[in-house]
């Protein structure tokens, strides 16, 4: 496949936070993107996605997705979008693969939970926690902590959603010890990683709220643009079952979204001749068109007022805040209950003590937190299943 000019570059990447020792092996022709991308498939926090929460806190059916889900299907979306852009395909699944890797259990809710608990030691931050997942808490290699990740890489997670002008305490850190360049855009992979990312969840969440009942096709209906689709897919398809037919608009609707990005990125890196081009254009070129992006802001506001802020999503979120924050309280006042190796490398002293100690929690499945808080405090966390 011909390489755009602004693609980025395996065989030019940045550099690794630490070099490779002398006659160490280089296993397989990968290349430094592929390289990257298997350490990120191949790590243990990869796999626990597939027991966190995407949508709802820990479901009853196999159908509903997780992060791990989410984050493959991502991957799919920003492989079909680079592709077709000329950018190089490995760096971007590499970095839809791993946006979701500081995820703390139960989400978004577990989240706040880690935030109010860390508010006097700086806080928490899913995106910050990410990089600080992959540069320090995976640690398979004798050498060095973290999964060594390319420059590029990293740049990418830290800067996915645009320049970082007032980094918090974990990605200023590491920034002091590999600078990623945060007031400036990324490339083109890692802006087409955010925007597949937007596609994905805005399409797949209406799939999993309509098989919870939490949404209705009236719902969804009262927006004209997908009211639009399903007069077109009922006309094409006049003898199809509904669930077929509904199957069908969300994926016409991630077709639209998908092609749509694809003729408005093209345009819009037209003049850049090289990657430092496009970090130094000083805008966001990978995204949607205008037209595209007011349907996409409407189509958020509706799943936030139907579906994230349903009632009972609300009271399931206050329960999980519950079971993370007492967590937390549990391992400051008591770490000889938690394992040892990490008993062992807890600071003394806050705030590096409780970051340590949300690290741990942070990497905890939704089903771990909800067994370590049985077993700490005597009971099951209740109704936590809301689907």
């Amino acid at each position: 496949m011909t390489r755009a000019p602004y693609a980025a570059d395996p065989e030019a990447h940045g550099p690794r936070e630490f070099a490779r020792a002398i006659g160490g092996e280089q296993r397989g022709p990968r290349s430094a993107f592929q390289r990257d991308r298997d350490r990120i498939i191949h790590s243990m926090s990869f796999r626990r996605l597939k027991s966190k929460t995407q949508v709802f806190i820990a479901p009853d059916g196999d159908h509903y997705r997780t992060r791990l889900t989410h984050s493959l299907e991502v991957a799919q979306i920003g492989r079909v979008i680079a592709r077709a852009l000329c950018l190089d395909e490995d760096l971007t699944e590499a970095l839809c693969l791993a946006h979701d890797l500081g995820h703390p259990p139960f989400g978004h809710a577990g989240e706040a939970a880690l935030s109010d608990s860390l508010e006097r030691h700086g806080g928490f931050d899913h995106n910050a926690q990410t990089l600080r997942t992959v540069m320090r808490i995976e640690c398979p290699y004798p050498e060095h902590d973290g999964l060594n990740l390319t420059w590029d890489l990293l740049e990418g997670l830290a800067k996915h959603n645009g320049p970082v002008i007032a980094p918090n305490w974990a990605l200023a850190e590491l920034d002091a010890a590999f600078p990623l360049k945060l007031a400036t855009w990324p490339s083109l992979e890692a802006q087409v990683a955010a925007v597949a990312d937007d596609i994905a969840y805005d399409n797949h969440d209406i799939d999993d709220g309509l098989r919870a009942g939490f949404l209705s096709l009236d719902d969804l209906l009262t927006l004209d643009f997908l009211a639009d689709q399903w007069r077109s897919i009922e006309k094409r398809f006049p003898h199809a079952p509904r669930e077929r037919l509904l199957r069908e608009m969300i994926r016409d609707q991630i077709g639209l979204m998908v092609n749509d990005v694809i003729e408005h990125t093209a345009a819009q890196a037209k003049g850049c001749a090289s990657v430092d081009d496009v970090r130094g254009a000083g805008r966001q070129l990978a995204g949607f068109s205008p037209t595209m992006a007011t349907q996409e802001r409407r189509l958020k506001t509706f799943m936030y007022e139907r579906l994230y802020y349903h009632p009972e999503q609300i009271a399931a979120a206050t329960r999980a805040r519950d079971v993370v924050a007492r967590l937390y309280a549990a391992y400051a006042q008591d770490a000889t209950l938690m394992p040892d190796d990490w008993r062992a490398r807890l600071p003394q002293r806050d705030p590096e003590r409780a970051r340590v100690i949300a690290d741990f929690i942070a990497g905890m499945s939704d089903g771990f937190a909800m067994q370590a808080v049985s077993q700490i405090y005597g009971e099951r966390p209740l109704g936590l299943t809301n689907v």
